[in-house]
């Protein structure tokens, strides 16, 4: 017997998902009756007044259906367990997963900065986020998808290019895309690549866009002015379209730097020559530090211009104030101390910003971008070790007397470092491009920062590195405190806050030890000033987690909190 095209020979059996479960299978017959009460049921029966429907129909209803009809014929359209219901709508979907305990009572208030509500929604479930209220208005059709996406990527390269951490990238991202509409979105950002993901529902496609960020600058004003952008875009009061946001970023990134070149090399000399200062210097250690670190800068400058690697700028900024050092110790100059005038210089290039920014992604779980960050930061570090080496060897040739073993001890004058702390803070403030409301407090903070250190290391006797970490953990809270009083990237209160801070005498002995062949003395110096430098970072990130502590977000319910990156045992 030859069966028919299209008949139920050809077509495919219904699978689990499509089949019905009152359908019974094959093999199995129906009873004639379902209401006789002295035969025994089948568990597969139809119970009374319940109608089926073949599955993936297109219309409400079925002819011919009632009390007892049977399954779908094999003529009738076969459905897909993957088809959306017939009850589903693109523009009000539905929830997409419930979980079996139900979802918990999450409410944020609007009162709260954004960076707070973010970062609370960006390490819950998927399926435990509160729906998102759209902030902006749309038209009826909805947000136009790959231009919210777009804006997003675009706003998340100015602030990674900027120097925030990854954290505070995702959950700008984050803040963005819920405010204008979009649901199930997931940003991800590493080193050098941002990308997002929204999947408008369970049986759509995603839409996935991502973006490279190709070079990298600081300019602490135009992050400023990415970070006004979105608290507007977040909140109810302001209107802001698509196209204003468009507008609006397009004239932070057209903005010209607040300050030119020339008065960024001479921020640079100013401070070096406070470092020096600070590190027990005079006025005329202030004068030549100043001097070197600025030919420093415009030797970096022309290597830039020449598209030379940063390692290789690095290297030639790190020679000059070396090389003064050993101009003055080669001319006998007995009222000029070499070691702070190349010691001013070191602080003007260590990347402290840089490390402060790897160390705080990886302990906040980033680890791929941490890397890439720290990677960076030993780079350049070693670029700064390769110019000074270069010079300090060539100085012993010449018959240079540089002493390793005398450490600086700075005289008892704390009036004037605290007022050497603040010039190096401002300086440091000026080279990063920092909006000029923003250079007082950042000023005031690294005064203070200092005190704290020559308190605890010099009047307390406490170990060096211990004071660093304190101090440093002060700084990283009231540059928490001012940025929530702001509304603004912590960034601009607390980078160069720790200026004073940094390892300049340690990273110089260090390195003086092994040019002269003492390489374990050099070493030893060099382990301090990698101690000191983690200590930094680590203490601003651990100030400002303390801040989000006690701090919490208003109205957050139900464990709204951030929660904490789960913890890797070691197997």
């Amino acid at each position: 017997m030859v069966a028919e095209p299209g008949g139920p020979e050809d077509q495919k059996p219904q699978s689990d998902e499509a089949r019905s479960a009152f359908v019974p299978p094959a093999g199995v017959g129906r009873p004639t009756s379902a209401s006789d009460d002295d035969h025994p049921t089948s568990e597969f029966a139809i119970p009374t007044g319940l109608t089926t429907e073949p599955q993936g129909s297109g219309t409400g209803s079925a002819s011919g259906s009632g009390p007892g009809s049977g399954p779908a014929s094999g003529s009738e359209t076969i459905g897909s367990a993957f088809a959306p219901p017939r009850t589903y709508s693109a523009q009000h979907p539905p929830p997409a997963f419930t979980p079996a305990h139900g979802s918990p009572m999450i409410r944020l208030t609007k009162e709260a900065p954004w960076q707070d509500r973010m970062r609370t929604m960006l390490r819950m479930p998927v399926a435990e986020r509160p729906a998102p209220e759209p902030v902006q208005k749309s038209d009826e059709a909805g947000p136009a998808v790959p231009r919210v996406l777009d804006l997003t990527l675009r706003i998340g390269e100015l602030l990674l290019a900027g120097g925030e951490g990854a954290e505070d990238v995702e959950a700008a991202m984050f803040a963005v895309t819920r405010s204008y509409g979009l649901d199930r979105c997931e940003p991800t950002v590493t080193f050098t690549l941002l990308s997002i993901s929204h999947q408008p529902s369970l049986v759509d496609d995603p839409v996935t866009a991502s973006r490279t960020v190709r070079r990298r600058g600081t300019d602490y004003t135009r992050l400023a002015a990415v970070f006004r952008l979105i608290d507007d875009i977040t909140t109810e009061d302001v209107e802001v379209s698509l196209e204003e946001a468009y507008r609006r970023l397009a004239e932070i990134r057209r903005n010209r730097h607040p300050y030119s070149g020339w008065v960024l090399t001479l921020a640079g000399g100013g401070l070096a020559g406070a470092a020096s200062v600070l590190v027990g210097g005079g006025p005329l250690v202030f004068l030549v530090a100043a001097v070197g670190a600025m030919l420093g800068d415009r030797l970096a400058w022309l290597f830039a211009g020449r598209g030379l690697p940063e390692f290789y700028q690095f290297v030639v900024a790190a020679m000059p104030p070396a090389a003064m050092g050993v101009a003055l110790t080669l001319t006998h100059w007995s009222d000029v101390r070499p070691s702070a005038v190349i010691t001013g210089g070191l602080f003007a290039l260590l990347p402290g910003r840089a490390l402060v920014a790897g160390v705080q992604d990886g302990l906040t779980g980033y680890y791929i971008t941490a890397a890439a960050r720290l990677l960076e930061v030993m780079y350049l570090f070693i670029g700064i070790v390769v110019g000074v080496l270069l010079v300090l060897y060539l100085g012993l040739q010449l018959g240079a007397q540089l002493n390793p073993e005398a450490r600086l001890i700075a005289p008892d004058r704390p009036v004037v470092q605290i007022l050497a702390s603040m010039a190096l803070c401002f300086a440091f403030a000026i080279l990063l491009q920092q909006d000029r409301s923003t250079v007082l407090a950042v000023t005031l903070n690294g005064a203070v920062a200092w005190v704290i250190y020559g308190a605890m290391a010099r009047t307390g006797g406490i170990s060096p590195v211990a004071a660093t970490a304190t101090a440093a953990g002060l700084v990283g809270l009231f540059g928490q405190l001012l940025s929530r009083y702001r509304y603004t990237s912590s960034l601009p209160f607390i980078t160069a806050a720790i200026g004073p801070l940094l390892p300049g005498s340690a990273t110089y002995f260090g390195l003086l030890g092994m040019a002269q062949g003492n390489v374990n003395t050099g070493l030893a110096s060099l382990s301090t000033a990698v101690a000191t430098a983690l200590a930094i970072a680590i203490g601003v990130n651990l100030g400002s987690e303390i801040s989000r502590l006690f701090m919490r977000v208003p109205g957050a319910v139900g464990g709204a909190n951030r929660r904490a990156a789960k913890r890797t045992r070691g197997f």
